[in-house]
C-alpha cells in the first residue's frame, strides 16, 4: 500500500463514508486536532513518563484513535454500520478512576501552577493544552446545525485534559520536583 495517493494535492480530503471536503473544514480540523493530541500523548509518554502508566497511556491513545475515526465519519448511521465505536462512557469512567488514583498521592493544590518541572511533566502539560484545543474544535463542530458529534467525545476530551494535568503533577512529584506556583504579578 502506498502512503501517498495524490488525492489531497488540491486541498481536499475524503471523510469516512465518501464525502470530499476541504482540508480546512471544521470537521477535518477537529479530527486533526485529536490526531495531534494523540501524538502529543505519545511524545509525553516517551519523555520519561512513569512506566506504571504505560498501559493506561496506550489505552488513551487507542481511544483517541477511535474518537478521531468517529469525528471523521459525519453520518451516525455510517458510524454504526462501519463499527466505529468512538469512545464510551466506560472510557470516561476509566479516566476518572485514574485521576482519583493519582490525586490520592498528590498534595492538594492551593494555587494555580505553571506548566513545567520535569521533561515528562512539561510534555504532559503541553499535551493538556493540545487536548483543550481539540475539545474546542469538537465543541465548535457540534455547534454547527446538521453536524453530528457524539456527546461522549466531548466528555472524554474534557476529562482527558484533567487527567493530563494530574499526570503532569504526578510526574513532578515522582521526580521530587515541586509544582511551580503562579504568582499574580499585580501583587
Amino acid at each position: 500500500m502506498k502512503i501517498y495517493t495524490r488525492r489531497g494535492d488540491a486541498g481536499q480530503t475524503d471523510l469516512f463514508g465518501g464525502e470530499r471536503v476541504g482540508k480546512d473544514a471544521v470537521r477535518v480540523a477537529a479530527y486533526g486536532d485529536v490526531d495531534e493530541l494523540n501524538a502529543a500523548v505519545g511524545f509525553a509518554a516517551a519523555a520519561g513518563a512513569d512506566p506504571g502508566l504505560e498501559q493506561d497511556l496506550r489505552t488513551i491513545q487507542s481511544a483517541l484513535f477511535d474518537l478521531g475515526s468517529s469525528l471523521a465519519t459525519p453520518d451516525p448511521a455510517h458510524r454504526k454500520k462501519a463499527g466505529i465505536a468512538g469512545v464510551r462512557a466506560a472510557d470516561i469512567d476509566a479516566l476518572e478512576t485514574l485521576i482519583d488514583r493519582l490525586e490520592e498521592k498528590l498534595e492538594p493544590l492551593k494555587t494555580f501552577i505553571l506548566p513545567g518541572g520535569s521533561t515528562a511533566a512539561a510534555a504532559f502539560h503541553l499535551a493538556r493544552t493540545v487536548c483543550r484545543r481539540a475539545e474546542r474544535a469538537a465543541v465548535k463542530l457540534a455547534s454547527i446545525d446538521g453536524e453530528s458529534v457524539e456527546e461522549t467525545s466531548l466528555r472524554y476530551l474534557n476529562r482527558l485534559s484533567d487527567l493530563l494535568f494530574v499526570i503532569a503533577r504526578h510526574e513532578n512529584a515522582r521526580k521530587d520536583i515541586a509544582d511551580i506556583p503562579w504568582s499574580n504579578r499585580q501583587d
